[in-house]
């Protein structure tokens, strides 16, 4: 079977989300060395589906428009991602809340462009991944 997971960036600034077990996640990311995040969220793989469901949908649809999602709307949310257009691929801001829907304890960091035949690519795979 096909791991489920996604990573996002380069090797400066990156983020991952992994599939450990039944409903655990890992998220890890990494800024420069600098700022660095690995933690465990409870996510179904409902969720995660439906996330890259949502991803390559905002892909289909943004034709070098902003959008943001996050992986679940409940309180447990662990990261949103904020893209914006550059060239022909999409920048992310992202947001990661190891707590959940936490305001006070949270990461945010820039990844740099990623192409759209990439991005639809990374979360292409985590779908089937999750769906297989």
């Amino acid at each position: 079977m096909v791991e489920a997971q996604m990573r996002l960036g380069d090797d400066v600034a990156w983020l991952e989300l992994t599939r450990t077990g039944e409903g655990t996640w890992r998220v890890g990311a990494d800024w420069c060395s600098w700022l660095t995040a690995d933690f465990t969220a409870y996510l179904t793989d409902a969720e995660v589906v439906d996330f890259a469901e949502r991803m390559v949908s905002c892909l289909d649809a943004a034709s070098g428009a902003r959008f943001s999602t996050e992986v679940t709307p409940g309180r447990n949310n662990p990261l949103v991602l904020k893209a914006e257009p550059v060239g022909d691929g999409f920048a992310f801001f992202v947001r990661l809340t190891p707590n959940g829907d936490d305001g006070v304890c949270h990461l945010q960091m820039e990844l740099d462009p990623v192409p759209i035949l990439d991005l639809r690519e990374v979360f292409d795979a985590l779908h089937a991944a999750l769906v297989a």
